[in-house]
């Protein structure tokens, strides 16, 4: 883990210099490098394959700022990651990976102000920002890529229930590569630091994700959930011995047990040194998810990307000096 996460960050950075690349591109009218878009794709894969957790929960460490080429970044990522989850070939899977890459290539035909707006929208901005699919759509019908992909881009906002958009689509009308894109993309954003929200943690978007009725396909979201673990990577969880742990790497064999960084005391009220457990060993286990939120800890991502994050402060309780 801690070797591909240094190789993941590498990754990122490439890819998120390359959509914006694309989307300049698309700016000023011109055709996108096809062959470049897919040699991504395949790299974001490649990462994945060597190890599943790190690129996709490094990708989640973006700033507001940077959230719009980021996401797409991180939404490849876990198309490809569901697609095999789910058993998909090959070609497909690769086709996953654009569809994630491209599904909101929409928004670069929406003004900044509104997509970067730290407060709500108005009635109007909104019908603006749901515009970005069928923007999308057209976009990409001038390229060369498959009807799968283009669909992804124009349908990733429908619900199981109906009630999403552009058509409204309902249970079955949506195909299986937008009811997918559906899990990833909101995945993705509620996991993010927005310009008018803080990030949730990535065990409760989760739970809040599986109580949303009506939203996902509930096949496609189990499916999501083995992907990243019911305590995925970065979850703050309480210990069996009374201590805090963050999850630094899933168990292949049960999404129940997998390696925590233990450190801190909740007896004591206050850090110890920091050990990996493995909790596959039964020395230990979990007995619930904590919100960083009830704890006041900053920074809880050096934990799980030590030697890769270099720049974050140390991870430390919140005092009135430090919010």
């Amino acid at each position: 883990m801690s070797d591909e996460l240094v190789r993941a960050a590498n990754v990122c950075a490439r890819s998120k210099a390359a959509v914006i690349e694309m989307f300049g591109d698309l700016r000023m009218g011109r055709v996108i490098q096809v062959d470049h878009v897919a040699d991504m794709v395949r790299e974001i894969s490649d990462s994945l394959m060597r190890h599943p957790d790190a690129l996709i929960n490094l990708a989640r460490l973006k700033t507001a700022d940077e959230y719009t080429y980021m996401h797409s970044v991180a939404v490849c990522g876990l198309m490809i990651g569901l697609a095999r989850q789910l058993g998909l070939p090959p070609l497909l899977v690769q086709d996953a990976g654009l569809a994630g890459l491209l599904h909101d290539i929409g928004k670069m035909t929406i003004p900044e102000t509104i997509l970067n707006k730290p407060s709500a929208l108005t009635e109007v901005e909104f019908e603006t920002i749901c515009s970005h699919p069928e923007a999308g759509a057209t976009l990409l019908d001038h390229q060369y890529f498959s009807l799968r992909v283009l669909d992804v881009c124009l349908h990733h906002h429908e619900k199981i229930d109906g009630s999403g958009y552009p058509h409204k689509l309902r249970g079955s009308q949506i195909s299986l590569f937008a009811r997918m894109a559906a899990v990833c993309d909101v995945y993705d954003a509620i996991t993010s630091d927005r310009p008018y929200r803080r990030h949730w943690g990535a065990a409760e978007s989760i739970h809040r994700m599986a109580g949303w009725e009506g939203h996902f396909d509930q096949k496609v979201l189990y499916a999501f959930v083995k992907c990243v673990g019911i305590y995925p990577v970065g979850a703050l969880v309480r210990l069996r011995s009374e201590r805090l742990a963050i999850v630094m790497e899933q168990n292949a064999d049960s999404l129940l047990i997998p390696k925590v960084k233990v450190f801190y005391s909740i007896a004591r009220g206050m850090p110890v040194a920091q050990e990996l457990v493995d909790l596959a060993s039964g020395q230990d286990a979990i007995v619930g998810l904590e919100l960083e939120k009830n704890w006041g800890f900053n920074h809880l991502e050096t934990l799980w990307t030590e030697g890769v994050c270099r720049d974050f402060p140390s991870c430390r309780p919140a005092s009135p000096s430090c919010k």
